[in-house]
């Protein structure tokens, strides 16, 4: 029944790239036309969908028609030399009420995820997280969520939902599926000092804009660990880009994020990504659509890198390394992968609802901590989710 909520990808993007004599990506992937419809999705690796959808956005800011935008862009790159199988579903149809696309985008995503295909959705207002977030229900199971975004996106209390309180629903209504969630690149300065408390509260992890981008390997692990990642366009500095009502003087670089979403690509966990707020009416040279493109397009480049590390793997495969702690009066097992180079610290037997693989991705900086007595703030947030 999905195919009755999803649009073909609109003749005039079809048309221009059908000309093209140039192997590139808009003639590299199966896209969902009037003539095809649409694939099997036993039969593909990635679906990509847009959604046209900003009635919740919270500035009002007029983000509707940033998939077909990206889209154009998108179809003009060309591919690796990639074996995964792409397919472009096409646009969710803008329903009568929000809530009824909220409905249309969380039942297409359940039927992507349940055979294991990722998937792209191209926004829309950063609110379609929470639709998103909600196919997990079918698959019963705990989800990470990560945010590329300067704000947490609470809101305040008692907000309906909207692109800056989709968080906060997501944490407080059931079915309670949220595990961890981690926001990369927040600024303090947008960020009240009770959410932070919150955060530090629920044991979340958090990474501040300077922190990330003196060191982007910070988020490795993190995206390692993560099933669903959510960007907000406002994540990216001022002058880097236009195509948002709210471009902050600092952030993320053109480059950083493209890092980051090849990090993302890489990571064998994550199933869901999604890049919102971003509107063509502030975007006239269409620079930033362009921008948006490649970086989705480092997205698909790491998803075909994928090593299929741990839990994939047994164990025995993988290089041990044990530090003794004698002023925690404890042990550490650290696992190294021989495909990737990897690391993963082990958790205790006492603590395994944390993981049902009793791994946490980490990083040999986080070995070479433990080696002098120190332990990572994410292991500890971990342990004490259960605690």
């Amino acid at each position: 029944m999905i195919e009755n909520y999803l649009s073909p990808v609109p003749f005039s993007i079809i048309e221009y790239f059908s000309e093209s004599e140039d192997e590139i990506l808009g003639k590299s992937i199966f896209v969902h036309d009037e003539v095809n419809g649409l694939p099997d999705f036993n039969e593909i690796d990635i679906a990509i969908v847009g959604v046209q959808e900003d009635r919740n956005s919270f500035r009002q800011h007029p983000c509707s028609a940033g998939a077909d935008t990206i889209r154009e862009k998108l179809y003009q790159l060309f591919p690796g030399r990639w074996t995964k199988r792409i397919a472009d579903l096409g646009n969710i149809y803008k329903g009568e009420t929000v809530e009824d696309t909220y409905f249309a985008l969380k039942e297409v995503a359940a039927e992507v995820l349940k055979t294991d295909t990722i998937l792209i959705i191209i926004g829309g207002s950063q609110d379609l997280t929470y639709a998103n977030y909600r196919a997990y229900d079918v698959l019963e199971q705990t989800v990470n969520l990560t945010a590329i975004d300067s704000r947490f996106d609470l809101g305040r209390q008692n907000d309906l939902l909207h692109s800056e309180s989709y968080l906060s629903h997501i944490v407080l209504q059931q079915p309670y599926n949220l595990f961890n969630y981690c926001n990369l690149g927040y600024q303090s300065y947008y960020v009240h000092p009770q959410q932070m408390d919150l955060m530090q509260n629920m044991f979340f992890d958090t990474l501040r804009l300077g922190e990330v981008r003196a060191n982007l390997g910070l988020a490795e692990p993190v995206l390692r660990d993560t099933d669903v990642l959510t960007m907000d366009v406002a994540a990216i500095r001022e002058n880097e880009i236009t195509g948002s009502d709210f471009q902050p003087p600092h952030g993320f670089l053109k480059e950083e994020i493209c890092a980051l979403t090849r990090y993302a690509g890489i990571s064998d966990k994550v199933s869901s990504f999604g890049i919102y707020n971003y509107s063509p009416i502030s975007d006239d040279d269409r620079t930033t659509a362009d921008f948006l493109a490649q970086a989705i397009w480092y997205f698909l480049e790491g998803v075909e890198l994928r090593k299929g590390d741990y839990p994939y793997s047994s164990k025995s495969d993988y290089t041990k390394f044990t530090v003794l702690l004698e002023e925690q009066d404890m042990e550490m097992n650290f696992y190294k992968s021989p495909k990737s180079g990897r690391w993963w610290i082990e958790i205790p037997a006492e603590f395994k609802g944390i993981s049902k693989h009793g791994l946490l991705p980490c990083t040999k900086e986080d070995y070479d901590m433990a080696k002098k007595g120190e332990i990572t703030q994410r292991w500890w947030n971990a342990i004490k989710k259960t605690a």
